[in-house]
């Protein structure tokens, strides 16, 4: 079985992970300190409802308690509602997180591939209403956006929304990444869930607080008919004790969360900057990671010099040279830039390269794009 994520440590041991995208400052001393005494119920089944756990959500977001189910991670729901669902005909922007895909084809959906465009910086546009017809069950969102790190309008959003309710889609917005932005209040869809009983939001303890070991995640939404098939198709004790009480603690942390929102906000620029530099072609993120490409194999020079990133070639949509890095503390950061500076010096492109290169673009914004910029570039 191939691992096609970020994260293989253990197949490349004892390398400095810039592969997943996950908090720089890393886990709590709470949360921790929490999910030990997790494991110290080792001796009792935990609460296949997680109700602690759900009464905190509510008081601190302000949605009632049985609008949110607790899963094993978020990948874990996707599962769960695909087979709660059943749904025939999907559409999935792409590029985009692989498990959308492999949840909706373990129900034999059929999946529409809405492909993003990289001179649009692969965020979502206005014209993807035109894929929400009557012959479509379910359409999958991630804002911001993995691997490219772009929220999606929240006038678009709506709009979708509205369409989605009118044709009866279920509407599956991934906010995993959202507490990395400037301001998450003004991007997530959770409060709307009561407006939009098609929509679905799925967040994630993983990323923000850093416990992608514990798999921690749970969906949002007013369907609660929706919540109880999904609670009959999946295992009855899908999050453990120690993941549960490491979430009731996370809730706590206000301060480290905004912490890492302001190292990634002050990070990010400066890596997107000192990138481009380079010559790395760089999509502008607005998360904790940086979608980049380049003709040169990064992964492999990295990995030489004991740095793991993500190779996203596995991606629809994407392919040979696109890298994902995450945005870690400033040390490390600085660790990686040098890196990236030396293979660039060492490694000069050569005309084969350059060829490489516009074949590369002629495939991504299209023949007849390329060829009227390249009569363009020779007029002026």
């Amino acid at each position: 079985m191939e691992y096609g994520h970020g994260g293989d440590i253990y197949t490349y041991k004892d390398m400095l992970d810039f592969s997943v995208n996950v908090n720089p400052l890393g886990p709590s001393e709470r949360v921790i300190e929490a999910a030990k005494r997790g494991v110290e119920r080792a001796a009792v089944y935990p609460d296949s409802r997680c109700r602690e756990l759900r009464k905190a959500l509510s008081e601190k977001k302000g949605i009632p308690a049985e609008q949110f189910l607790i899963g094993n991670g978020a990948a874990d729901l996707f599962f769960s509602l695909a087979l709660a669902e059943k749904p025939k005909r999907a559409v999935i922007p792409v590029p985009a997180f692989s498990e959308y895909e492999q949840a909706l084809k373990t129900v034999g959906c059929s999946i529409h591939e809405y492909t993003l465009r990289q001179e649009e910086q692969f965020r979502l546009k206005e014209d993807f209403l035109d894929c929400l017809t009557e012959e479509t069950d379910m359409i999958f969102l991630c804002s911001p956006s993995n691997p490219a790190g772009q929220t999606i309008d929240r006038g678009i959003l709506c709009r979708i929304a509205d369409r989605c309710e009118e044709k009866r889609i279920r509407l599956v917005v991934d906010e995993c990444f959202v507490d990395f932005l400037e301001d998450p209040s003004g991007h997530t869809m959770e409060k709307l869930t009561e407006r939009y009983p098609c929509l679905f939001v799925v967040q994630a303890f993983t990323k923000i607080h850093a416990v992608p070991g514990l798999r921690l995640g749970y969906g949002i939404t007013s369907d609660t008919e929706l919540l109880e098939r999904m609670f009959k198709v999946r295992q009855p004790w899908s999050v453990s004790a120690p993941a549960q009480e490491a979430g009731i603690a996370a809730l706590e942390d206000g301060d480290r969360v905004c912490a890492a929102r302001e190292l990634v906000c002050r990070e990010r620029p400066r890596m997107e900057k000192a990138l481009q530099d380079m010559g790395i072609e760089v999509i502008p993120s607005e998360a904790n990671f940086i979608l980049m490409y380049s003709i040169r194999d990064l992964f492999s020079r990295l990995k030489d010099r004991g740095i793991l990133i993500r190779d996203c070639s596995n991606y629809s949509g994407l392919g040979t040279g696109w890298y994902r890095i995450a945005v870690r503390r400033k040390e490390e950061n600085d660790r990686i830039l040098e890196e990236l500076r030396k293979i660039c010096r060492m490694e000069k492109c050569d005309p084969e390269d350059e060829e490489k290169s516009a074949d590369r673009k002629i495939k991504t914004t299209g023949k007849a794009k390329w060829e009227e910029e390249t009569q363009w570039q020779s007029r002026s």
